[in-house]
């Protein structure tokens, strides 16, 4: 990911698409319900803009802000985020082993029964949706053990993440020049720690936007846990349409507090490259 002055430019416009997005979603419903002829006749078109902005308000206010309402969004973001950091870590520990076991075969031809392991579990996993996943994990397996939704989750995404950060880091570490494990091991390291002080460390930097790209879809993908009963911001959206018959404005709230977190993981990755190179000179 380039680090360019057109990404900063990019940000504030994002964000103000979408704000403008849900202001002009009310467009017309505020004009359906808008004042009678009469009074547009005598306010005329400013009336009528001083009436869509009330009504928009209005809904607002009825929808998040009234007893609290908002709530159910800002409660289902700490779950949402919850969920995020902790597949996370599952994806990253599970990826970079399955990513090991399967650089190691291909470069030495050990590790064959785990790496028969690896390639099915590779399969299974990148060959089916995620929701599939998340479904067959809770109804068939951790659901019927009691286990609590969020924590099944947390596995079924951790899962699927570990699946693409193994391909991310085998492709990263097959990268490397076979020079540098040839040094690794005439210096007196061991194959793991030429692995982990020599190869990793200079794969993870040549990886480092895939898996940027990778962690922004795990994100956007916990969006379907409410479909295991997970309170997460949409299980909280399609509660506040269920009382208030309203979609603009839950929806439109979740889609932007999703690309705000979008846009700031980005940011955080961007100053992470720019670390990185200043480290090489």
């Amino acid at each position: 990911m380039r680090d360019t002055g057109y990404s900063k430019k990019l940000i504030p416009i994002l964000i103000a698409v979408v704000s403008l997005a849900l202001i002009f979603s009310f467009v017309m419903p505020a004009f359906a319900e808008s004042t009678t002829v009469a009074a547009v006749e005598d306010e005329g078109f400013l009336g009528e803009i001083k009436t869509f902005f009330v009504d928009i308000w209005k809904d607002i206010d009825r929808v998040l802000l009234k007893n609290n309402n908002y709530k159910h969004i800002t409660n289902g973001l700490l779950i949402t985020l919850e969920i995020t950091f902790f597949a996370l870590l599952i994806g990253l520990f599970l990826g970079f082993a399955v990513a090991i076991v399967r650089s190691t075969h291909d470069k030495t031809g050990k590790m064959k029964l785990l790496n028969k392991i690896c390639q099915l579990y590779l399969t299974v996993i990148r060959g089916t949706p995620v929701i599939v996943q998340l479904l067959v994990i809770y109804y068939l397996w951790l659901g019927k053990a009691g286990v609590h939704e969020n924590t099944a989750a947390i596995i079924a995404f951790g899962l699927n993440s570990g699946a693409y950060v193994a391909e991310i880091m085998r492709s990263g570490i097959m990268s490397i020049d076979k020079g540098q494990f040839e040094a690794g091991r005439s210096l007196g390291f061991s194959y793991f720690h030429t692995m982990l002080y020599i190869i990793l460390p200079q794969a993870f930097k040549n990886v480092l936007p895939a898996l940027a790209n990778e962690f922004i879809v795990l994100l956007k993908e916990t969006s379907v846990a409410s479909f295991i009963a997970v309170k997460d911001m949409m299980k909280g959206a399609n509660a506040l349409v269920g009382s208030t018959y309203n979609m603009n404005v839950p929806y439109l709230t979740v889609a932007l507090i999703y690309l705000v977190l979008v846009l700031g993981l980005q940011k955080l990755v961007s100053l992470l490259e720019r670390r990185l190179r200043n480290s090489d000179h």
